[in-house]
């Protein structure tokens, strides 16, 4: 046999000009911070100097206010991303300067220790790592609002704060923990665990994957600085023509979901496209885990929805900074626009964070009940059904507005069928459970919170997609507990065990569980006191959204409060474990669940390209139980030579 050897040829290299990174070998959060703030800062001097304050007629000083304060944060945002090197690789393409391989190991944060979490770097673990934190920041935030609101709510015909105040940290609570949900689990996970699990080096596309992270970062100042500019007082939803007649604070909010609606588009272009086309040899789709099939189901619908919030803020920042009129009936516009812009997005967002987190713990079922999903196939099909069917529910929001009641029973009964493709997920987990000899670690008791929190919340759902129902239900404390227990109750404890199970992975050390088990527990046992409250409150009659309430409603807001309170200190607990088992605890092996996916084939700490040779899949994730066929051959081979070797003596 001949055999013709080629001379392996080196890939040609462009011209490498100055040092690997070039400008980005100066840039980073500070610069990004600085020149982001220096920039809204001129814009705002020169804006107060052009506007002529006051003079053309008595509206225009609100109007000029509003539209310098929607320039300077503008210019915040364009100025944060210049300093961090976000436009560095469009204006090296426009010189002419391609990027070598050198330096795209430098942007991937070669050699840079922990200062590449500091940069706008590209590797997909870097930026995992970098969505996690935010995530938990964003958490942290929130909750401190939440702990506020319960204050207020639990002392009796008392202002704590004052009612303008109260009503602003309503609507930035509620979007800080919307953003925060959403990304919670599809940032960090989908980022640093996917690409691994589908046998990947990085994303398809890593510099718009550090792009989809840092828009988010600059996204949030505007909206944490609403509540000093007078705030934004309507609620998350921030209803218009209302908006329109909020101070200036209400510009932040929507410069936020402006911008983080370009984060969400280009995170969920690069998941799609790293899905679909850089999945390793031999995974067919009968052969992707079911957690990358929960991350393409959260990304189609964030990239179809999404859009539609993003244009409802764009037209609502135009009338409330520019006096157009899209949503205020006395000038032509109608609020029925905006509703329903909202909505189209509004209630898909609830699957956006509920689907990769349910996901992510079947994936860790199958590990720690050693056996394969009850149905792989039936569980596709509930995430296929709920993407499709969530496009066809946005309306039961809207049943009391007056907006097309002819629609309002098609619409009840579409709300009613997505409970169909929905159950499927949960008869998918209880069916794997079933008979299964568990392994009792923090992961899967996470599942055993998630699925009763989902059931509770799937079951309340139902009664208010009933119109009779939601019209004795509608603005009442029984809806606060319902999206509480989908939001909160599935996504944030769902995202609690995801984080446990890959935090080996992601970090290189063990997570303490006796120490993050305490936090889970009390967590989710005050959550069912301080929801559970609301639901007899809600029952009662209490309306949400006020300041004061009759006393008939004191023991369900004292316990909510209380509840409320063990929640905060729940999740501080599970955050010290994940803060000092980061720091010191012990360090991981590669595979410490022996999972069969292949995130657990490669070594703990991940190298820079994932796998020193790609992987070929041969089989499913999930075969727990049965033989693998080359290890049956490996073993006859072995035992015909041991019988050859006792035969020869």
């Amino acid at each position: 046999m001949t055999a013709v050897i080629h001379e392996q040829q080196a890939v040609p290299q462009p011209k490498q000009h100055g040092k690997p990174g070039g400008f980005l070998r100066h840039t980073n959060i500070v610069t990004g911070v600085v020149l982001g703030l220096v920039l809204a800062l001129v814009t705002y001097a020169i804006g107060g100097l052009l506007v002529p304050w006051g003079t053309e007629n008595s509206n225009f000083l609100q109007v000029g206010e509003s539209a310098l304060v929607a320039a300077t944060y503008t210019a915040w945002v364009i100025g944060f991303m210049i300093g961090i090197g976000a436009f560095a690789g469009p204006i090296r393409w426009w010189l002419g300067h391609d990027l070598t391989h050198a330096d795209a190991e430098y942007l991937a944060g070669k050699g840079q220790g922990r200062g590449k979490y500091w940069k706008y770097t590209t590797d997909h673990k870097v930026v995992g790592i970098q969505y996690l934190v935010m995530g938990l920041f964003l958490l942290g935030f929130g909750g401190l609002l939440a702990m506020w609101i319960r204050t207020e709510l639990g002392v009796t015909w008392a202002e704590v704060f004052d009612p303008n105040f109260y009503n602003s940290i309503i609507g930035t609570h509620g979007i800080v923990m919307v953003i925060a949900m959403i990304i919670i689990a599809a940032g960090p996970l989908g980022n640093f665990i996917m690409p691994l699990m589908i046998g990947a080096r990085d994303m398809a596309f890593p510099r718009l994957n550090a792009l989809s992270f840092w828009l988010l970062f600059a996204a949030v100042p505007p909206l944490v600085s609403n509540l000093l500019l007078g705030g934004m007082r309507d609620g998350w939803t921030a209803y218009q023509p209302l908006g329109t007649q909020a101070p200036v604070g209400m510009i932040g909010y929507q410069v936020c979901i402006i911008t983080f609606a370009f984060s969400t588009g280009i995170a969920g272009v690069n998941l799609f496209t790293t899905i679909v086309t850089m999945r390793a040899r031999g995974m067919t789709w009968n052969r992707v885990p079911v957690f990358v099939i929960g991350i393409l189901a959260a990304a189609i619908m964030g990239l179809v929805w999404f859009p539609m919030y993003q244009y409802s803020q764009v037209m609502a920042l135009s009338d409330f900074a520019f006096e157009s009129a899209f949503f205020i009936p006395q000038n032509g516009g109608s609020v029925w626009l905006y509703e329903n812009l909202f909505w189209l997005l509004g209630h898909p967002e609830v699957y956006v964070i509920v689907i990769p987190v349910t996901a992510a713990l079947m994936e860790v079922m199958v590990v720690f009940l050693r056996k394969p999903l009850f149905s792989y196939k039936i569980a596709v099909a509930g995430f296929a059904g709920v993407v499709g069917i969530s496009s066809l529910v946005w309306v039961h929001h809207m049943y009391m507005t007056g907006w097309s009641p002819a629609a309002n029973y098609p619409f009840m009964l579409s709300t009613e069928l997505i409970s169909i493709p929905f159950g499927f997920l949960v008869l998918v987990m209880l069916g794997t459970i079933w008979r299964g000899k568990v392994w009792t670690r923090l992961p899967m008791m996470c599942v055993y919170a998630l699925l009763w929190n989902k059931i509770v919340g799937g079951i309340t759902g139902v009664y208010l997609s009933d119109v009779p129902v939601d019209q004795y239900m509608h603005g009442g404390m029984f809806v606060v507990a319902h999206f509480h227990f989908m939001l909160m109750g599935a996504g944030l404890f769902g995202a609690m065990g995801a984080i446990a199970y890959w935090f080996p992975k992601m970090t290189g050390r063990m997570l303490n569980e006796r120490i993050g088990s305490i936090g889970l527990w009390l967590s989710f046992f005050a959550f069912q006191l301080t929801f559970g409250s609301m639901f007899v409150a809600g029952l009662q009659g209490q309306p949400r959204r006020v300041l004061q309430f009759d006393d008939a409603f004191n023991v369900s807001n004292w316990l909510s409060t209380i509840g409320a309170y063990l929640i905060g200190v729940g999740m501080m607990i599970f955050l010290y474990a994940i803060i000092t088992s980061w720091r010191s605890n012990v360090i991981a092996p590669s595979n410490p669940w022996g999972a069969k996916t292949l995130e657990w084939q490669t070594a703990t700490p991940v190298p820079l390209n994932n796998f020193p040779v790609l992987p070929v899949v041969t089989s499913d994730p999930y075969d727990y139980g049965v033989p693998d066929p080359y290890l049956a051959i490996e073993k006859k081979l072995s035992d015909e030579n041991q019988d050859t070797k006792v035969g020869a003596r």
